[in-house]
């Protein structure tokens, strides 16, 4: 049996030890999450979750940026990527020492469940593995069945998602982020893009949003900057939210949709100033 990845490419099932590299943080994350962490020889600097597991293994740099000799002398059998979070030009240079090179693109929330299979097939040779995939599946099911259940009894708001400043940036709506706000009933601003990040006019969004939604990454966006927007946006309602709960797919992607439920709800019981 073999297993389709984002462009296409087939993968067949590990038949021997692998050794892994992961370009993609949320990517690292989900292989320890289905019990792949003693394959793992390598990552990026910014693999960070879980610290425990990861500070143990080499980095080779960014997701942008990463040194190819330091990752041709770990002797990967496997390579995860991304389209988004990786240089397609650094990428291709890969297939020249690398076995198997596994593009990864997820952009809808439920694209997930293709993720879980598809790593949990190429990397089943363990059955605790297929095992793992099949439950963070049915964790993600009930996940989003929860969500998707308060979402229907909420009326639909529209959110400014900002994730930079000078210049202010947010997400169109063909983005990961955007799909993720709108399983809780948020609909990003701008509603039209052409760039997948834009750059917004934040005074003209901001009266058009229900909520801005300052991000901690990949801007790190803390209390001090509600202050300057309650200064500058007066009467815009503006709270922080996790980054990572709405960007990070794989296992993150379960808390995430978990992490929004609640964070709709409360907000939904926020008054008016």
């Amino acid at each position: 049996m073999q297993w389709s990845d984002a462009i296409g490419k087939q993968h067949a099932r590990c038949a021997d030890t692998p050794r892994i590299v992961s370009l993609v943080p949320s990517l690292t994350e989900l292989l320890v999450d289905l019990g792949l962490a003693e394959y793992l020889v390598g990552r990026t600097g910014f693999c960070i979750h879980p610290r425990q597991i990861v500070r143990r293994l080499p980095k080779v740099g960014g997701t942008k940026g990463f040194s190819i000799d330091k990752l041709r002398a770990l002797a990967p059998t496997h390579v995860l990527v991304n389209i988004d979070e990786n240089r397609r030009e650094e990428v291709d240079a890969l297939h020249a020492f690398v076995p198997q090179v596994i593009v990864t693109h997820p952009l809808t929330v439920r694209d997930n469940l293709a993720l879980y299979e598809l790593l949990g097939g190429i990397f089943g040779g363990d059955p605790q593995v297929e095992a793992r995939s099949r439950a963070l599946a049915a964790d993600f099911e009930r996940e989003w069945a929860a969500l998707c259940t308060q979402t229907g009894t909420l009326p639909r708001q529209s959110v400014l998602y900002l994730i930079w400043q000078q210049p202010w940036l947010s997400v169109a709506r063909d983005t990961y982020i955007s799909r993720m706000l709108a399983a809780a009933g948020w609909d990003s601003l701008p509603a039209d893009s052409a760039l997948r990040y834009p750059e917004v006019d934040l005074p003209a969004l901001a009266r058009e949003a229900d909520w801005l939604l300052l991000a901690s990454e990949p801007y790190a966006f803390r209390e001090r900057h509600l202050r300057q927007l309650a200064e500058q946006l007066p009467g815009a309602r503006a709270t922080l939210i996790d980054g990572e709960m709405v960007s990070w797919y794989g296992s993150r992607a379960i808390r995430g949709l978990a992490y929004l439920r609640h964070l709709r709800a409360r907000l939904a019981s926020s008054p008016r100033s």
